[in-house]
């Protein structure tokens, strides 16, 4: 039997009894989110038992534990993003006490406004998700909200070497070597150049595709050679003109891949230059403009996650349902013939 000193209690008795850490009692007694039911209930009864509450503070406590959520996505004409972004905000609608969901566009690609953002939103939420960039001050103001007992999400693009909470989201890097073993696969020609074209490379996902697709192509198809990457910020318009360049310049290109969004426009590039049914296209998100163009033969596949497994995956998080994890969603792979029903 555990005899404890009733007359000063301290965390590490409660933390001994209820068999946690000091840091999850910590988070219990002074209400932060991030903590599982059934742990909270076991350190509260632990807290009564060693004599640190009584059991009408243990039941108060026990009532519903609110968390505001906040998320913060890029705004641009990335469909995808903007998709993302109106099934967030629908959702948030929806959202009831304990958890209150809200949900803000930010400039893209640009490190100081996510900073501001994140300063912005962050520090008045509970939890706070969105897709990181690349850089020491991401990184820095991430670890002041840690530090503050924040809990912080990344979704779609990680960054790993901070200390942020969890990650949501595909395997990026699984995810270039799939499109790269589905294109030497459909490209047939004994030898071509396949173009690469990003949005970005401050954003992690961006460059652990380019990477992943790099890789295999060299491993398994050397007969292939890639040309890029070339940048066109998840724009439309600067997709169309760069892939437009790209096939005026290199007659043999087979294939194109694009680790980014706004597809759309490399689609236009390809159909005016008549050669939409000879280039083998892939690139990120089921939108409409990639559902249409699977359908019409401009895409031969599409590589997607599903804003409603991203969102339920963070609502976890923040009610504590699913502890702390770098976990990954379901890439979910489609073309003409198996695309899902429009909901």
């Amino acid at each position: 039997m555990m005899v404890f000193d009733v007359k000063r209690p301290l965390i590490s008795d409660i933390a001994s009894a209820a068999g946690v850490s000091t840091a999850t009692v910590d988070r219990v007694l002074n209400r932060r989110p991030g903590v599982r039911k059934v742990t909270l209930t076991r350190v509260l009864k632990a807290a009564v038992e060693v004599g640190y509450l009584d059991a009408a503070d243990m039941n108060r406590r026990l009532g519903p534990t609110f968390a505001k959520v906040v998320f913060l996505l890029p705004q641009g004409s990335n469909p995808y993003l903007t998709g993302l972004n109106r099934y967030v905000r629908e959702m948030a609608k929806l959202s009831v006490e304990p958890l209150k969901v809200s949900s803000h566009f930010i400039e893209s690609f640009d490190p100081e406004a996510l900073v501001q953002a994140l300063r912005r939103y962050g520090k008045p939420s509970d939890v706070v998700v969105f897709m990181a960039i690349e850089h020491p001050r991401v990184r820095q103001v991430i670890d002041e909200l840690t530090s503050l007992g924040k809990r912080v999400v990344t979704i779609i693009s990680d960054l790993p070497t901070s200390s942020r909470n969890a990650y949501i989201g595909i395997d990026n890097f699984a995810a270039g070597r799939t499109a790269a073993k589905v294109m030497g696969r459909f490209c047939r020609a004994a030898s071509g150049k396949v173009a690469l074209v990003a949005a970005s490379r401050a954003y992690r996902s961006h460059m652990e595709r380019e990477m992943g697709f790099l890789a295999l192509i060299e491993e398994s198809f050397p007969h292939l050679t890639v040309i890029g990457p070339q940048e066109g910020h998840d724009n439309r318009d600067e997709n169309y003109v760069n892939a437009s360049r790209l096939l005026a310049r290199h007659s043999d290109i087979v294939g194109i891949y694009n680790v980014g969004g706004s597809s759309d426009g490399i689609g236009r590039a390809l159909r005016e230059s008549r050669r939409d049914k000879a280039v083998c296209f892939m690139g990120h998100g089921l939108t409409p403009d990639t559902r249409t163009m699977l359908v019409d033969g401009t895409m031969d596949m599409v590589i997607t996650q599903s804003p409603s497994a991203i969102y339920a995956r963070a609502m976890e998080i923040a009610s504590g349902e699913m502890a702390e994890t770098t976990g990954t969603v379901a890439m979910e792979i489609y073309f003409s013939e198996n695309l899902p029903a429009v909901r």
